[in-house]
């Protein structure tokens, strides 16, 4: 049920964002976009790479950066 939840954010989150550069987007776009990378970075640490050291920045450090901050290796 999470997972799905999660699918159904992300899916919504980059159709709102694939016409928009990332500098040319409003406060709750940014805001639903980091969230987004927020939540699929834990969940892919979370299948990928669990035995690996790792700590989530902040939600605001996806804010700044609209960048995945999982280690090298943890995604497919």
């Amino acid at each position: 049920m999470r997972n799905t939840v999660i699918a159904a954010i992300a899916i919504l989150t980059i159709s709102l964002m694939a016409s928009y550069a990332s500098s040319d987007i409003s406060d709750v776009e940014r805001d639903a976009r980091a969230l987004e990378l927020f939540l699929q970075d834990r969940q892919d640490y979370e299948k990928h790479c669990p035995f690996r050291t790792w700590e989530q920045p902040d939600i605001s450090v996806y804010k700044e950066t609209l960048a995945s901050h999982l280690p090298e290796g943890c995604k497919e």
